[in-house]
């Protein structure tokens, strides 16, 4: 009986020899990818991303997890009749959602996570930015928001040495005080990727949401931005809400260290080797303009 496949046989083996470039320029270097929206919540993307992850890891390529999960918190505030807030995309934290915070992000995702990964093959460990002070942080805007913080300090050295020794790292954004018997700090997750970004000395962040991107007024995808254009999107509305604290991040870390920054629809199966591996990419990239590593020369890539 013969089998109708979507694909010939000499496809499939050149999509492999195109991703060949891709895979030379991110062999042995570290990405930070923000793990969350339905890539989070729906089994099928677990899966899909827990495959991604293992098949980098096996590529030569240094994964690190930052994972959020505002919407399995919101959900249990509201089961606990504890009332929440945001502003600007950033959550207001009072003492009592604090300790639900802690508990979801830490006890629950970050040990789900981590249990996937590791069932698919992968050596991950789940940390939180309390364990040995690896995030510092401080009350945001002067207490405004409570106890959701602002980070002072990543210790990178920690979750390099993490990385030196075959670990997967999945980063629980729970903040350290200075203070003794604090409660710590709740972080904004896509903040978190990118100060640890930084702070590793990363080659790429990904941010993986619900939306195939960065969208225009006419709800069209906005491919490439930088810093300027991102100051006027912002100005005119285009950006605005819980987009803001993403793209803020992304600016943040491209004018530190970081080559690119992305953001990606986790709703896409296999959107992080997409986005790595093929030459189209997707979602939304953004760079500085005066980075000559925006681009990826393939026959000089070919030729080493």
């Amino acid at each position: 009986m013969q089998t109708d496949y979507p694909f010939s046989k000499e496809q499939k083996v050149q999509t492999l020899l195109d991703a060949i470039p891709y895979i030379k320029k991110f062999f042995g270097k570290t990405i930070v990818i923000k793990y969350g929206g339905s890539a989070q919540t729906s089994p099928d993307l677990k899966e899909k991303f827990a495959q991604d992850i293992v098949f980098l890891s096996l590529l030569g390529i240094k994964p690190v997890i930052v994972h959020g999960g505002g919407a399995r918190i919101t959900e249990l505030l509201t089961k606990l009749n504890i009332p929440s807030s945001f502003v600007d995309g950033h959550r207001v934290t009072c003492e009592d959602s604090m300790r639900v915070v802690e508990m979801v992000l830490s006890g629950e995702i970050n040990k789900n996570i981590t249990s996937l990964l590791n069932h698919h093959g992968a050596k991950a460990i789940g940390i939180s930015g309390k364990d040995s002070s690896i995030i510092n942080a401080v009350p945001k805007d002067g207490g405004k928001f409570g106890y959701t913080g602002e980070i002072t300090k990543v210790n990178g050295t920690m979750i390099n040495n993490l990385i030196k020794e075959g670990f997967i790292p999945v980063i629980a954004p729970i903040a350290d005080s200075a203070e003794p018997n604090h409660p710590g700090f709740n972080i904004n997750a896509d903040i978190a990727a990118c100060e640890i970004a930084v702070a590793i000395g990363a080659q790429k962040v990904l941010f993986l949401t619900d939306t195939i991107g960065v969208l225009d007024k006419e709800k069209n995808l906005i491919q490439t931005l930088d810093k300027q254009s991102v100051e006027n999107y912002k100005k005119d509305g285009t950006i605005a809400g819980g987009m803001i604290p993403k793209v803020d991040s992304c600016i943040d870390a491209i004018e530190n260290g970081v080559n690119k920054a992305h953001i990606i629809d986790g709703r896409v199966e296999h959107s992080i080797l997409l986005e790595l591996f093929t030459s189209d990419g997707i979602g939304t990239q953004f760079i500085r303009k005066d980075n000559p590593n925006n681009g990826i020369d393939l026959e000089k890539l070919l030729e080493n």
